[in-house]
């Protein structure tokens, strides 16, 4: 039988049902949260600092008691067990290694305590799969910050969790760096096919590596999905303006239609009527967020065609532009007042236009989504450093 078609109990999913935390000052922390983890899965809990992500966590790991719910791995209640006895593991973003010991002592120290007394070769594997094999005899204050981060990642995997737990393991690394571990870490993950559950405020690093997210925002899951589909169809102003950039215009439903044999909504947006297709409008009727990415804006000099046919308009101007190699980055006030982004990538068509330039813009229906008009236009774009 497939893993795919498996049962949860078979498979042992990692299930939380309606788990809840409040503490005793009356603050809930994690509202009521549902979550399927499916057994081998890369999964990241995304959020800003403060959403519940690490509380969610901890609840997983045992070192934080739920209020309300229940924590499950495949038929297995774990949600009041010991930590020590849960098939879990967690790296944590300060690794914790002990100094006095070596690599590979320290590697070895969870299978020691358990009575293993030959681990030699389990840890030889281990290093070898995190690439540190040369690196067994040093101290880990010998050892960059990566190859800490690495170690930690060996010594809880050779353990053999059911599921790993990963609280911002990569958040104390310089960005380069942090860049290359984020695709270490998938692969690992891919090899040993264990579940992997990360907890992240950083947008790139989730969409980099995870199969499946959970945006937090205030203790509850706005949307949970794959990265793309979490990118170009987001549910709330949160998970849009949170998860990448977006324009978010004002606009009024007008009624449906259909556009090339699809259905649509219909927009009266700043007086031009835009498309949306139906799958993409979370609203059906009164007002509305017109949502665009700003990758998807083309923009040209006024009275230049565009390849973009459906949503177009006139009137606008350059009133910043910022090179950043592989793409300019344009903000265009539009001809009703408001200011949007857009991204150009830099093919060598054309020169970077100035501030000043009068440009026309557009987009293809098939990339506009639409939100509800009573969230807030500005939730989730606040960095998460800032909150």
């Amino acid at each position: 039988m497939s893993q795919a078609s498996e049962p949860s109990q078979v498979r042992r999913d990692l299930r939380l049902t309606e788990v809840e935390k409040t503490y005793a000052n009356g603050f809930t922390a994690v509202h009521p949260l549902d979550l399927v983890v499916p057994r081998g899965s890369f999964f990241a809990l995304l959020g800003p600092s403060g959403c519940g992500k690490t509380t969610t966590l901890r609840m997983i790991a045992g070192l934080d008691m739920p209020t309300a719910g229940r924590i499950e791995i495949g038929d297995a209640d774990i949600t009041y067990e010991k930590p020590y006895r849960r098939p879990v593991n967690t790296v944590f973003q300060n690794y914790a290694l002990f100094p006095h010991l070596s690599i590979a002592e320290n590697v070895a120290f969870g299978l020691r305590r358990r009575g293993v007394k030959d681990p030699a070769k389990q840890v030889a594997d281990m290093l070898d799969l995190v690439e540190l094999g040369s690196q067994r005899d040093k101290r880990p204050a010998q050892l960059s910050g990566g190859q800490q981060q690495r170690v930690a990642l060996a010594r809880a995997l050779i353990n053999q969790p059911e599921v790993l737990l990963l609280d911002e393991p990569l958040g104390a690394l310089d960005l380069k760096l942090r860049r290359s571990m984020q695709l270490e870490l998938k692969g690992i993950q891919t090899e040993v096919g264990l579940t992997f559950v990360h907890v992240t405020h950083d947008q790139e690093e989730a969409m980099t590596m995870a199969d499946t997210i959970a945006v937090m925002n205030a203790g509850r899951v706005e949307q949970m999905g794959s990265p793309a589909e979490l990118y170009d169809n987001p549910k709330t102003t949160f998970v849009a303006n949170f998860l990448g950039q977006s324009n978010l215009i004002e606009g009024t439903v007008v009624g449906k239609d259909t556009l090339a044999g699809k259905p649509v909504v219909k927009v009266d947006m700043q007086g031009t009527v835009v498309s949306i297709p139906e799958d993409r409008a979370h609203v059906s009727s009164g007002a509305g967020w017109v949502g665009i990415r700003p990758e998807k804006v083309l923009v040209a000099p006024a009275g230049e065609q565009i390849d973009a046919p459906g949503n177009h308009f006139t009137g606008g101007i350059v009133v910043d532009a910022s090179f950043i190699g592989v793409s300019t980055q344009y903000v265009i006030e539009t001809a009703w007042g408001q200011t949007i982004s857009a991204f150009e990538q830099n093919t060598g068509i054309r020169g970077v236009m100035p501030p000043g330039t009068r440009v026309d813009f557009s987009w293809r229906p098939e990339f506009a989504f639409l939100l509800d008009a009573s969230q807030d236009v500005t939730a989730g774009t606040v960095a998460p450093e800032e909150e």
